[in-house]
């Protein structure tokens, strides 16, 4: 039973394979950014670097790219701020060893990417995996991060789904990393999603274009292997620098009552809910998410909640304020 159902997955990872579309089109072609290259920590990493101001890193999730920031990019650079957005170690098209993706490893990569760029501090915004990643930074340097902006974290209160803990064992890894066709792609890309119709058949062609390199399964095996998605349990409380963290209440890969437990855990945090999102709102939601981004960049956490509770047709906001802060000083890093 077993062996057959191993061969069946083998059939479906080997199935309806799909040509990804060509290195010229990948993001970011057709828009008025470049894609860069840069060597840090013996780890070379494709990236993003736009505008001029205080920086703001972005940091994507598990499985996806400097591509998820497609939305946030352009209004972050016209309001003022060198904007870096970077493919992490092992996915989109940065370098994908076998090995070398601890949590430890992330926080040392992404610390040499802002001493390499001249950045000497940055807000970090971070989806999922890069939310944490940011929270790790954050805890570990802490002079290095003016501020936290976290969509959907993973880090706190996170169980691995049956997928992912498949893809840990040594027999069925290599099987379950390698369900990477297009079909997969797309379905795993909808399910993320709280309105499936969202996805456009241009977004699976970004997010399989890195998927269908030949040595992604060996990457993100190590990912799964290596990084502790659960490591933040006891350790958020020492993170003081001011904190927004926005949720899709439709979340269902890490439920919003999660969010709202992570966000009681900082010390200077607002709290907000973005309506009909699932787990990456940047991506579905962005004229929701957007707005609640740029007040935070320009004003800090806001001293009243109705200073953020706008009302659109399309959205509904609910802040939860733990403090009320005065927005934090931007320090200018170097162009």
């Amino acid at each position: 039973m077993i062996r057959s159902g191993a061969a069946a997955l083998v059939l479906a990872a080997l199935s309806c394979r799909a040509a990804p579309i060509p290195a010229s089109a990948r993001y970011p072609a057709g828009t008025p950014y470049a894609a860069r290259e840069i060597v840090v920590d013996g780890t070379r990493l494709r990236y993003i670097a736009t505008g001029r101001g205080p920086a703001v890193v972005l940091l994507h999730g598990l499985g996806a790219s400097m591509y998820s920031w497609r939305h946030t990019i352009p209004p972050l650079a016209v309001a003022g701020f060198r904007v870096i957005a970077v493919d992490l170690k092992g996915f989109g098209f940065s370098d994908r060893p076998a090995r070398g993706y601890a949590n430890a490893d992330y926080v040392r990569l992404t610390l040499a990417l802002l001493d390499s760029l001249g950045i000497h501090d940055a807000v970090l915004v971070g989806n999922s995996m890069g939310g944490q990643i940011a929270i790790e930074v954050a805890l570990a340097r802490p002079e290095r991060v003016r501020g936290l902006v976290l969509l959907a974290s993973a880090g706190f209160g996170v169980r691995y789904p049956l997928l992912l803990r498949a893809a840990r064992w040594p027999l069925v890894g290599p099987v379950a990393t390698g369900l990477r066709n297009r079909s997969f792609t797309a379905a795993i890309l909808r399910s993320l999603y709280a309105d499936p119709t969202r996805v456009t058949e241009a977004d699976v062609d970004q997010y399989f274009a890195p998927v269908a390199e030949p040595d992604y399964g060996r990457a993100l095996r190590g990912v799964l292997r290596e990084y502790r998605f659960d490591a933040l349990e006891d350790r958020v409380v020492a993170v003081h620098a001011p904190t927004l963290v926005l949720w899709g209440d439709r979340d269902l890969v890490i439920s919003p009552a999660v969010g709202r437990a992570l966000a009681a855990r900082f010390e200077r945090v607002a709290f907000f809910m973005i309506a009909g999102a699932g787990h990456m709102p940047q991506e579905e939601a962005p004229d929701s998410t957007n707005p609640l981004l740029m007040a935070f960049l320009a004003e800090g956490l806001p001293r009243i909640p109705e200073n953020l509770a706008w009302s659109t047709s399309s959205s509904r906001f609910s802040p939860s304020l733990n403090s009320r802060s005065t927005p934090p000083t931007p320090r200018r890093s170097g162009s």
